[in-house]
């Protein structure tokens, strides 16, 4: 019997140079697959994976869920910390080595897939093979409107005075809020559980850190490299998401040495949360 990765439960955690990560694995607790790692998005948890995390584990793979430092996170980081996207890469990389995870399928959404070209960037020895799904590339990083989110989260006594409004479900959920980036409604609980640390200071602290450190150059300097990977990469994209648009998907695929793409017709941006069966195929073909 495989257990899956179950939010209710609490969830592990690893003490890295940066500070304490908490994540989800799920069972089952040894594999012959290769293990996968999510990575999220910005004031986003390690949640929206469950889905895809339970339909995986049912296939025997054992998943990882880390709630990155990207506003969400429940615990602050160290002072002194480099949250900046490449030093959150280098966090990913301490969380592989200190899991002692090789050959990691590492799967990335959003702002999760910007990271996801760092992590690849910066040292891609424990990563066999990438899924990104609809994220970032090249200089849209972020996309407007979020552009105007990154902004407001460099000032944290900005981010304490929107903290109230946060609170009602139906902001959240709004055209404003999450919204656009999923056709299924949004479960009220996960979403108060993504912005409720905004509400300390260490947190917004290292929100701003991350959004300061946010520049459209230094993901486009990356890109100019992708082409010189070996790592094996399928893009998974959304043609129904209005800030992630299916050409930045495409010209992503583009620009790896070895990647396959395929469109998921009606997908918004958080496909782990509406298709997580096309997140969860794309990830056992990869392998």
């Amino acid at each position: 019997m495989f257990l899956a990765m179950d939010s209710s439960l609490p969830a592990d955690v690893v003490d890295l140079p940066q500070g304490q990560i908490s994540y989800r694995a799920a069972d089952p607790p040894a594999s012959d697959r290769p293990p996968v790692v999510f990575l999220h998005g910005l004031l986003v948890d390690g949640q929206l994976w469950a889905a895809v995390a339970s339909q995986l584990a049912e296939q025997g793979v054992r998943s990882y869920a880390p709630t990155l430092p990207l506003g969400s996170h429940p615990t602050p980081m160290r002072p002194d910390a480099d949250l900046t996207p490449r030093g959150i890469a280098r966090l990913v990389l301490a969380f592989l080595a200190a899991l002692d995870l090789r050959d990691v399928t590492l799967v990335g959404n959003d702002t999760g897939g910007a990271i996801a070209q760092f992590v690849l960037d910066t040292d891609p020895t424990r990563v066999g093979r990438a899924v990104l799904t609809n994220c970032d590339g090249f200089d849209t990083f972020p996309p407007f409107p979020f552009t105007v989110l990154v902004r407001a989260l460099r000032h944290p006594a900005l981010v304490s005075a929107l903290v109230p409004v946060l609170r009602s479900a139906r902001l959240r959920h709004g055209p404003l809020g999450f919204g656009p980036l999923a056709r299924r409604p949004f479960d009220p609980e996960m979403t108060r559980a993504w912005v409720a640390p905004l509400a300390e200071a260490a947190i917004r602290r290292d929100a701003a850190k991350l959004a300061r450190g946010i520049d459209p150059q230094d993901l486009l300097d990356v890109s100019t490299r992708l082409g010189k990977l070996e790592t094996p990469v399928h893009i998974l994209w959304g043609d129904a998401d209005r800030f992630f648009r299916v050409d930045l998907g495409r010209r992503l695929a583009a620009a790896f040495a070895d990647a396959t793409i395929d469109i998921v017709a009606g997908g918004r941006t958080f496909l782990p949360l509406d298709h997580p069966d096309r997140v969860r195929a794309a990830v056992l073909a990869a392998t």
